[in-house]
C-alpha cells in the first residue's frame, strides 16, 4: 500500500543505485522505500538534484514543497504516462459550455454543503447557523452563472466560519477568514489543512487521465492546477474540518502549537506533526461502500470521484457528487 512520506528537518534527499536517502544536515541517515511511496512533503530545506529527480519521476512520484510557514508552495508534477487525447477534448468541452460548467460547479458546492451541515449537526446550537445556509443553498442551486453561484458559496462559508465559534471549545475563538497570511490559530488550521488536502486531490487526480488544469467551479488559470481546489471543496468539511474540530476541543492542539512572526501565525514542527498524524490517520479510515459493496478508505473516495468525472466527460455515467451517507 503507498503511504506518503513528510520530511521536516534540513538536509538532503539522495539517490544512491536504486534506493533515496535522506540524509539529515547532522548526518543521520534513512532510506525511503520509493516503489511503496505516492508523495514526498518538504517542510524543511531539503537539497536534491537532477539524478533524483529523473529517478522519482520513473515512479510518477510527486514532490510537494512547503516554504517556512508550512503553507503549501508548489509540486513537482511529473510527466503524466495516464493520458487520453479524447478525455482532454471532452474534459475541456464541460468547461466551455455554461450549462455543463455550471451543473459541475454546482455538484462540488452542494456536496461542500452537504458536508458542512453534516458537521454541523454534530454540535448543539447550530439551528440557527443551518437555516440561513439552507437559504444559501437554495441560492446555489438556482444560480445561472458561477460567479453568482460563487458569491452564494461565499455567503454560505461566511455562515458557517461564524458557527465555529459555537463550535470550538478551550479558549480558541474565530473572528473572520484569512488566508493571505493567517494571523490567528484558526485561520492557521484550515489553511495547513486545506494545503495537505490539495496536494491530496492532486495526486489521485496523476492516478488518472484528467487534466488537472482545467477546472468547473474555479477559473482555470496558469501556474495552478485548479481541478484539485474543485474537488477539493467536497472534503475539505468531510475530512479538514473535523479534524480540526476534534484536534482542538481534545485539547490535542494547544496555542504552544502556533508561533507567530510578523503577525502570520503558523503551526510550529509539534503543531505540524499531530496534524498530520490525524490526516493521515483520517485518509486511512475505510467505509463500506454502498455501490462497490467493499470497504473503501477516505483516501480511495478522492479517487473514485476522479473516475465519476471521467464517466461524465465521456458520456457513460452523469456525474453525480459525493455526499457522505454514514
Amino acid at each position: 500500500m503507498e503511504r506518503d512520506y513528510y520530511i521536516f528537518s534540513n538536509g538532503r534527499l539522495k539517490r544512491k543505485d536504486n534506493t533515496v536517502y535522506f540524509i539529515t544536515a547532522e548526518g543521520d541517515k534513512r532510506s525511503l522505500p520509493i516503489e511503496q511511496t505516492a508523495k514526498i512533503h518538504i517542510f524543511g530545506e531539503v537539497d536534491l538534484n537532477t539524478k533524483l529527480i529523473n529517478y522519482l519521476t520513473q515512479y510518477g512520484l510527486l514532490l510537494n514543497f512547503y516554504n517556512y510557514y508550512g503553507y503549501y508552495s508548489g509540486t513537482y508534477y511529473p510527466r503524466k504516462k495516464n493520458v487520453s487525447g479524447y478525455l482532454l477534448v471532452n474534459q475541456a468541452k464541460h468547461y466551455n459550455y455554461n450549462d455543463k460548467r455550471l451543473y459541475l460547479a454546482k455538484c462540488f458546492i452542494d456536496s461542500a454543503v452537504h458536508h458542512i451541515i453534516r458537521n454541523m449537526r454534530n454540535y448543539k446550537e447550530t439551528e440557527e447557523f443551518i437555516k440561513r445556509i439552507e437559504i444559501e443553498r437554495e441560492k446555489i442551486i438556482n444560480a445561472n452563472f458561477v460567479d453568482e453561484l460563487m458569491g452564494a458559496e461565499g455567503r454560505m462559508r461566511k455562515i458557517y466560519y461564524e458557527a465555529f465559534n459555537v463550535i470550538l471549545r478551550n479558549g480558541f475563538e474565530f473572528n473572520k477568514r484569512e488566508k493571505r497570511p493567517p494571523t490567528d490559530p484558526i485561520n492557521a488550521l484550515i489553511s495547513f489543512g486545506n494545503s495537505l488536502m490539495y496536494t491530496t486531490v492532486l495526486g489521485e487526480i496523476y492516478k488518472t487521465q484528467l487534466d488537472p488544469t482545467i477546472s468547473f467551479l474555479h477559473e482555470p488559470s496558469t501556474k495552478r492546477f485548479s481541478l484539485s481546489l474543485d474537488i477539493a471543496e467536497i472534503f475539505k468539511p468531510l475530512i479538514i474540518d473535523p479534524i480540526i474540530f476534534s484536534l482542538i476541543n481534545n485539547r490535542r492542539i494547544t496555542v504552544k502549537d502556533f508561533d507567530i512572526e510578523e503577525g502570520i501565525c503558523f503551526l510550529n514542527e509539534n503543531g505540524r506533526k499531530k496534524f498530520i498524524a490525524d490526516y493521515e490517520r483520517k485518509l486511512a479510515v475505510t467505509i463500506k461502500h454502498r455501490t462497490l459493496k467493499r470497504k473503501v478508505s477516505y483516501r480511495m473516495f478522492i479517487r473514485l470521484e476522479c473516475y465519476k468525472l471521467i464517466k461524465h466527460f465521456i458520456g457513460d455515467e452523469r456525474y453525480k457528487p459525493l455526499k457522505a451517507w454514514w
